[in-house]
């Protein structure tokens, strides 16, 4: 009896312990040839990737969610005024994508997508509007139910010319959506109705950050208490307290503190699983990622900075083991991987890439 409760244990335990998971991967197809998007199996244990699957022929998927079911799949299609948003079936198992329709994305080079079990929403950089998609039984998307239009502009003439949707984003609650505009130095931040079609979206407030830094992404800290932004602009990374729905920054640090005279173009944050660690890209003359302790207090202190091992570093993700970071050079063409010390945060280039053109948005998801 004892040795088949303890086969059992181990049954359970081994079954638990996954080992190897899907990666999506986003491109640009207009650089290099690339068929759009990509699932590559990988193990988190030897950090090695095999193609599973790929589209063929979706023009610029460069940012993508995947629904919580893993069912579904949704992607931008950047393509200037011909801009669209994609839906897909989803074949976790097999990692097979199949297209099921596709609509106007409401304003030109949609760069952020979500969704949740009723709608999807983007972010339209160029088209300075924020979108809203009614997710239908069968995966497909509505034609859009809300566009909101912004209006405004920043110091900086050449990318603050007008207004600049650079992401959309659930708070931990869902009671909200935040919008990231780069061209007018402001988060906004919007009551969100699931079942609100033309209102779903209603503004709340909107909070100023410093003129001329470009805010891009943010990113709640695990105890939705904190919500930190980077700006891609000047590499501003800026934290801020959430408390009583209302935001007050608390702190300003710079994610290239060495990089004097040359170019910023951060890009993407992310916490490590346990909310210990916080990375950060930055692209433009840098090509790095940087990391930083989070204190108790939501304070940031930087404890590494180091190569990207590409150029162009956008999108990245933290392994759900927390033992590794991939992070997609777009301009170099390849996913480089990381080792990821659980204690310390830092990380240290394994040698290994996957190849591929123009990657930029990285998902994970459970392969069954």
């Amino acid at each position: 009896m004892k040795l088949i409760k303890a086969l059992a244990l181990f049954t359970v335990i081994t079954a638990s312990a996954q080992d190897n998971y899907n990666i999506v991967v986003g491109t640009y197809t207009n650089a290099c040839q690339s068929k759009g998007i990509y699932v590559y199996d990988f193990n988190v244990n030897t950090l090695e990737a095999k193609l599973k699957s790929s589209t063929d022929a979706v023009i610029n998927p460069s940012y993508l969610t995947v629904t919580k079911d893993k069912k579904f799949l949704y992607s931008v299609n950047e393509d200037g005024a011909k801009s669209t948003v994609s839906s897909f079936k989803y074949n976790a198992a097999t990692g097979k994508i199949d297209f099921i329709n596709k609509k106007d994305s409401g304003g030109a080079d949609p760069c952020y997508i979500i969704n949740d079990d009723k709608n999807v929403i983007v972010a339209n950089y160029t088209g300075g509007t924020i979108s809203v998609f009614e997710r239908k039984a069968d995966g497909s998307l509505s034609d859009t139910v809300q566009v909101v239009k912004h209006t405004g502009n920043g110091p900086d003439k050449s990318r603050q010319e007008a207004p600049h949707l650079h992401m959309v984003y659930f708070s931990p609650d869902k009671k909200y959506v935040f919008a990231n505009d780069l061209g007018t130095d402001k988060i906004y931040m919007y009551s969100y109705n699931a079942d609100g079609k033309a209102k779903t979206l209603t503004l709340k407030q909107s909070f100023s950050v410093k003129a001329g830094s470009g805010p891009r992404h943010l990113v709640f800290n695990p105890n939705g208490t904190f919500v930190h932004l980077l700006q891609e602009l000047d590499g501003t990374l800026t934290t801020l307290d959430y408390t009583n729905d209302k935001l007050t920054s608390v702190q300003e640090i710079n994610v290239n503190p060495n990089l004097l005279g040359g170019k910023h173009g951060a890009a993407d944050i992310h916490f490590s699983n346990d909310g210990k660690f916080l990375y950060a890209t930055n692209r433009g003359d840098a090509n790095t990622v940087s990391v930083f302790r989070v204190h108790a207090n939501g304070m940031l202190s930087m404890v590494q900075q180091i190569s990207t091992q590409g150029s162009g570093p956008r999108n990245f993700i933290v392994g759900p083991n927390d033992g590794f970071v991939l992070i997609a050079n777009q301009n170099t063409n390849n996913i480089a991987i990381f080792k990821r010390d659980k204690s310390t945060g830092f990380l240290s280039y394994t040698g290994k890439k996957i190849e591929l053109c123009s990657p930029v948005c990285l998902v994970f998801t459970a392969n069954k």
